[in-house]
Parts: C-alpha cells; structure tokens; sequence
C-alpha cells in the first residue's frame, strides 16, 4: 500500500546523527535531529565541562552516549513536543477534516463565518515566512502572532480580533478532542478591551527619525515604510506585489484582488518620492515578474512571508527607542492622517481604497482631524 502524506513526513522525523564527544576549551557531547518545523537538521549539545576528574567526565559522556544513542534509535526528538504521534499530522490536512465537520447540524450562517475565518487562517499560514507544517505547532505562540495579524496587518477592530481568538478555541478543542493536541493554546490569550486600539499614528518628529535612520541604514527597508506611508497598501499585499505592478507612466500601482483584502482589484497612487527612490534602488530594472519585496526587501523571484515587515519594523521601533504602540501599520494610519490634512479626506479615502468616508474616519484621531473649514466662517442666524 503506497504511503499517505502524513506516514511520509512522519518516517522524516527519524532523522539523525549519533552523538559525538568534543574535547578542547569546552568538553561537550552534540548531535543533529531533524527538526520539521524548520525542516532541517538541527544540534543539540550538551556539556560537561562542570565535571572535575577527567576520569569521571569520560565515564558520564560514555554513558549519555549510549543512552541517547538507544533513545535516537528510538524516535527521540527533543525538537517535537509531544509524545503523541497524531501530532505529526499535517496541519493542512487537519484543517481539511475541520472544514468537513463544519456542515453537521450547524446554521448555514455559521458554516458561511467559519469557513471564512477557516480561509484567513490559511492566508496568514501561507504568508508566514517558516509556515507551520505539523499539528502539534498549532501552539500558543503561533495562535497569538495569528491574532496580531488580524489586529494589526488586516486592521480589524479588537472586538474582530475578539471573535477570532473565541473561534480559535473552537478550532483546538476540536482538535484536541480528536488528540492532534494535549492542551488548548488559546486558554492563556486574554480577550482584548474592545476599545479604542492601541495602535498610534508616529508625529512628524518620529516619521523623520525612521526615514533618516533607514536612508543611512537600509533603504531597501525604507522603500517598503514609504510604500506603506504613501500607498496604504496592507503588508500581506505589499508582500506579492510584482514589478510589473508599478507604472512609471501612469505614477500608480495595481493591487490584485486575488491577494487584497476585498479581494477586488485596486489601484493607488504613487509618490513622487517613492518612484525616485525606485530608480535610485534600481529596483525597476529587475523582471516584470519578480516580487517587489522579496527577503531583506530586495527584488526576488522568490516571494517572501509578509511577517518580515513586522519584524524588521520592530528591530527599528527598539533601536530607535519607540513603543509598542507603533506598529508597521502605524505608517497608514500617519499617511491617512497626513494626506487628509493635507488635501482632504475624500482622497485620502480613494488612496486606501476605502467603501465610504467613515471607514477612513476610523484612521483619524480627535487631535489629528481639521474641524471643517466651512464652520470657520459661519455666522450664525442671529
């Protein structure tokens, strides 16, 4: 009988090398497991250099390695954090059986939000730059960067972000009642106040420090933060982008639906700043078929997970001494701020590709908002 995908990757995780021992400025025993959420070949060491009499050290490291030898032989792997061997299953195909399930005797409306979310589960996974592979990943921290992505990169409300982590539980109580998990990873994330959001536009002061810092230090990363203070365009979009989406000619750039949010297609406007420094990068010059933002943010052929921009943003947030309340995203809502400001909230909505005013509104806080200018000079009927 031909093997199903699942015995494969599993037989994958047997993967070794037998320990060795080091003798030299540190005395160490190490040795190689395949790890299969990096699905590679990954050291574990271990040191007895605490151990006096050489006698003494010899005769420990014999020992560990003849056990660990026995325990490798075995199916030990000190990378996989359970013992249960339904958590080698392959997430997708967990996911699959999960969507099967949903149509028994739920209303149609709930299958209908279900399968949706089901689907931005799956969108994030895919963007992620080390997707996860295995049931068992399906852990806390995975849960929580998903629940950032809502929050943050999709711009849902908290109360959104809410209902996702209440679903998420749904999802792994699902799965731990069939063992592909011991524990449910959503009972320590904490349900967010569904207030006003934490995430805060940066003041002049702060946008010129970050467009100094990068023009210095990384301008291909300064591309990707003007990009997103100029054209509103969400991360995961920003992350598939091709060239030929950038028009020179026509100073604008084109949005697949297949990759926006609404899943419609758009065009924004391009920034005189920014097609300079694309020319300056040279960036224009690679294939029409290259991903703009590929690793590092340089063109490639390759397309690379959208998560490289919250990371990087967050090395610069520390380095030059911001706090966590400016997020990636927060160069959108300080572009929305700025370009209404500047000429107007009616083209500031058309830029972020916005149904209606009040969403872009959202964007604007009390203190960033022009009162109208025709209350300036109303007199009144008295």
């Amino acid at each position: 009988m031909r093997p199903n995908r699942t015995s494969r990757d599993f037989d994958s995780l047997l993967g070794f090398r037998y320990p060795r021992a080091h003798y030299g400025k540190n005395v160490y025993v190490d040795f190689y497991v395949f790890d299969p959420a990096t699905e590679t070949m990954r050291r574990v060491k271990k040191f007895f250099d605490n151990i006096s009499s050489k006698r003494e050290q010899k005769r420990q490291i014999a020992e560990y390695i003849e056990v660990m030898s026995t325990r490798l032989r075995q199916g030990y792997n000190p990378f996989v954090s359970t013992d249960n061997n339904r958590g080698y299953t392959l997430f997708v195909d967990v996911l699959s059986k999960y969507e099967e399930s949903l149509s028994k005797g739920m209303r149609a409306k709930t299958v209908h939000s279900y399968t949706s979310r089901l689907n931005i589960l799956r969108e994030y996974i895919e963007s992620r730059q080390l997707p996860i592979k295995f049931a068992y990943q399906f852990d806390s921290t995975f849960c929580i960067d998903f629940l950032d992505w809502v929050l943050y990169d999709r711009d849902l409300s908290a109360r959104t972000r809410n209902n996702y982590r209440q679903w998420l539980g749904s999802v792994a109580e699902w799965m731990k009642a069939r063992k592909y998990i011991t524990e449910n990873p959503t009972d320590c994330i904490k349900k967010m106040p569904e207030e006003e959001k934490k995430r805060q536009p940066l003041t002049p002061d702060q946008m010129k420090r970050v467009v100094s810092y990068l023009e210095e230090h990384d301008r291909h990363f300064l591309l990707a933060v003007l990009m997103e203070y100029f054209t509103f365009i969400r991360p995961t979009e920003l992350s598939y982008l091709k060239i030929r989406d950038i028009s020179v000619k026509k100073m604008n750039v084109f949005v697949p639906a297949q990759f926006s949010k609404n899943h419609k297609n758009g065009t924004v406007s391009l920034n005189e700043k920014l097609v300079t420094l694309m020319i300056d990068l040279g960036v224009l010059t690679r294939p029409g078929d290259w991903f703009l933002f590929g690793r590092h943010f340089y063109p490639s052929a390759e397309h690379f997970g959208a998560d490289q921009f919250n990371k990087s943003w967050a090395k610069l947030r520390k380095k030059l001494g911001f706090g966590p309340e400016l997020q990636f995203y927060s160069l959108k809502d300080t572009g929305i701020r700025d370009l209404s400001n500047e000429v107007g909230v009616v083209v500031a909505r058309d830029q972020a590709r916005h149904s209606d005013i009040s969403t872009t509104n959202k964007y604007l806080q009390g203190r960033d908002k022009n009162g109208p200018e025709e209350a300036k000079h109303f007199t009144g009927n008295f």
